[in-house]
């Protein structure tokens, strides 16, 4: 009862502290990186076959993550320190062609945004890359997708990080891959994340009451009415400040993090961070490389979708 009601203040404290608020960019050293593989798990929660080979892949075309390369270094790190993750790192497109999608086992779009008028991540690099006609490029940039939705039910696995959700945040199918598409968040603020099923085994890294951190709230479209996935993670909707006033919620809860299996393959969405700070919870580490190990085939575990409960 004591520790509940200490978290609560702390929380109460750090929401009026930090709304609205960016937090400061932490330089990306040497020192950081080593804080962040001291933090870090040694050894992989589930049983593993064999290492898996990952593509992170972090290009944007639109809003810049400053996180970006930092989440970078944490995928890296959680590969290392465990060695069952070989990670490739890569901003080329071109990576998703059929042939070079084989390679690998898994793909983590890390902060992938992508601009806001035709929302394709793909169609946006490929006008910079080429000066061929928009319809031949078009027409490339859906072969693109089209390939990770095979690449995924074929057997692949999908994780997506924080904005790596707008990657094709206009394409239904794409939307229905992933479970939802971003619709807009409220300014920077105290979350407090909470655990939609504590006995759940990709949320046992964190304590039963959750944990707080400093984020962009997100809210979504599309497919997230179908709740065609089973939620991880939420935060009360009430608790929100600075929504939209035509959207306001306040009541429910709006997921930040889920799993959905598709075909042969898995898919994970983390919202979780819009900044490096986060990454300086070992529990938030844990859960990410849990992750990992979900996309890769590596978890057992309950995947119903909310929709069927």
């Amino acid at each position: 009862m004591r520790k509940n009601l200490v978290l609560g203040l702390c929380f109460i404290f750090i929401s009026q502290l930090t709304f609205g608020q960016d937090l400061e960019i932490v330089p990306l050293n040497e020192a950081w990186k080593q804080k962040i593989q001291d933090l870090a798990p040694k050894q992989t929660r589930f049983p593993s076959s064999s290492p898996k080979k990952i593509l992170l892949f972090s290009l944007h075309t639109g809003f810049e993550h400053w996180v970006i390369p930092h989440t970078a270094e944490v995928i890296k790190i959680l590969g290392s320190n465990t060695k069952q993750f070989e990670v490739v790192a890569s901003k080329d497109i071109h990576q998703f062609e059929k042939a070079s999608l084989a390679e690998y086992d898994a793909i983590v779009l890390n902060n992938t945004c992508s601009k806001p008028d035709h929302r394709h991540l793909f169609w946006d690099q490929l006008r910079v890359e080429s000066t061929a006609d928009s319809t031949v490029l078009m027409a490339k940039a859906q072969e693109f997708e089209t390939n990770i939705l095979e690449f995924v039910k074929k057997g692949g696995g999908l994780l997506l990080l924080h904005g790596g959700i707008t990657t094709l945040n206009n394409s239904q199918k794409f939307s229905d891959l992933v479970g939802a598409s971003f619709d807009y968040h409220p300014p920077q603020q105290a979350i407090q994340v909470k655990l939609e099923e504590a006995s759940h085994p990709l949320v046992a890294a964190f304590p039963k009451e959750g944990f707080s951190h400093v984020d962009e709230p997100y809210f979504y479209k599309n497919a997230y009415s179908d709740l065609n996935f089973r939620p991880l993670l939420y935060f009360d909707n009430a608790e929100i400040q600075s929504q939209r006033a035509n959207q306001k919620l306040t009541s429910g809860k709006t997921y930040v993090s889920w799993i959905r299996p598709e075909g042969q393959g898995k898919v994970m969405y983390i919202a979780p961070s819009h900044n490096a700070q986060s990454f300086e919870n070992p529990a938030l580490l844990q859960f990410m490389l849990d992750g990992m190990q979900y996309i890769v085939g590596d978890v057992a575990c309950d995947e119903t979708p909310l929709k069927k409960k």
